[in-house]
């Protein structure tokens, strides 16, 4: 990968707006060479996907977010890869990776309320039977989002904890 890359990866990580004509006004390069070098980016699968970080806090309709530890056996000649893909292939799961230490999958899903992220877990996951075990927990609040502040600096938002 050439410095021109790895300059073009950097900006469009940090902002995915930026067009090739912005890109290369701030690099100081000429227009056709970024656009190209974005193109073949994109069909060598590196840049995967543009997207935007929202604040879901402001959004009025209502979601639940849930981070599920998953312990699987690993299947022979496949390893973990095989669960992995059949979990991946579900709508709910928004980030899936593999993971050292305590689990072996971290499961990162998305649902409209706890019981829908409940049922998720106990009607789709725990059935595969690689799955040894799995640990929910549910996102409370969320203060930094890759690498975006979620909420400004002040007097944080208090969670309202009722018995």
């Amino acid at each position: 990968m050439d410095r021109l890359e790895k300059d073009i990866l950097a900006l469009i990580s940090e902002d995915s707006r930026l067009n090739a004509k912005k890109i290369a006004a701030m690099l100081g390069a000429e227009e056709g060479p970024v656009a190209e070098k974005i193109s073949l980016l994109e069909k060598a699968g590196i840049i995967v996907k543009y997207t935007a970080i929202l604040n879901t806090d402001s959004i009025e309709e209502e979601s639940v977010e849930a981070l599920i530890e998953v312990k699987v056996t690993p299947q022979r000649g496949h390893g973990f890869d095989m669960i992995a893909n059949e979990i991946a292939a579900h709508d709910e799961v928004k980030n899936l990776y593999l993971m050292s230490g305590g689990y072996d999958l971290a499961v990162i899903v998305q649902g409209k309320s706890l019981r829908s992220v409940s049922r998720f877990v106990s009607e789709k996951i725990s059935t595969y039977d690689t799955v040894i075990s799995t640990a929910t927990h549910f996102i409370l609040k969320k203060y930094k989002v890759e690498g975006a502040v979620m909420y400004k600096a002040g007097v944080p938002e208090r969670i309202s904890i009722q018995p």
